[in-house]
């Protein structure tokens, strides 16, 4: 697919899990399957984690203790990590394999910042909340020995956004970067400090308001 030049990135592919085509070996369904769309698809804040699921009309999350909500409405995964985990393990790795909403090609997101937001198509706009945890669910997918040591390891988690102004967003959509805080907290450095590197949960608080309360909590009962 050729793919114009953009002021910093563009979407590659919108990924829905319409139906749960993947179940974990506990035979409980899983959105985690999600395959590329045609068509416009509709994107909105979908309340809280618990109550909203995806925020990405059409698409589907099972497990609302652990998935969906405002600060996982979107997940974004960059096309040349993608690319990079295809040589690794010498397979191919279509758009959505990992999951993700938005295949996104031109931006780092293991760079970007918490709260930094994107300009998506002429109306949308999102912001960068938080990584990617890797769980079983993701393992099992994916059928690789030791996935979720490798992917640990590698620290490059994906982006989840929150979705700040709702809109449609389609393949091909431009994404611009609005706005980038002053902080220094990336989501490589939140992934790691979640991780393997927990003696660093307290320079997540540097992200200020917009890092996630359910992330606040966690350094409160970790570093007490």
């Amino acid at each position: 697919m050729n793919i114009p030049p953009a002021p910093h990135g563009r979407l590659l592919s919108v990924n829905l899990a319409a139906t749960a085509h993947f179940t974990n070996a506990k035979n409980q369904p899983s959105g985690i399957g999600k395959l590329p769309v045609a068509h416009p698809v509709h994107v909105q804040a979908p309340g809280p984690k618990g109550v909203g699921a995806s925020g990405v009309a059409g698409d589907l999350v099972c497990d609302r203790k652990n998935h969906g909500g405002d600060d996982q409405a979107v997940y974004a995964y960059a096309r040349e990590d993608l690319d990079w985990w295809e040589r690794e393990l010498g397979r191919e790795l279509p758009p959505g394999m990992f999951g993700e909403n938005l295949t996104t090609l031109g931006l780092d997101l293991t760079g970007a910042l918490v709260g930094e937001r994107w300009r998506v198509g002429e109306h949308v706009l999102l912001e960068a909340a938080c990584p990617r945890i890797p769980c079983g669910v993701f393992a099992e997918k994916m059928g690789e020995s030791h996935w979720v040591k490798r992917f640990t390891e590698r620290g490059v988690s994906g982006a989840y956004l929150r979705v700040i102004e709702p809109g449609p967003v389609q393949a091909g959509d431009p994404v611009t970067i609005e706005h980038r805080p002053s902080h220094q907290v990336t989501l490589g450095v939140y992934f790691r400090a979640l991780t393997t590197e927990p003696d660093r949960l307290r320079d997540l608080l540097a992200a200020g308001d917009a890092l996630p309360q359910e992330t606040r909590e966690t350094i409160a009962r970790r570093t007490a």
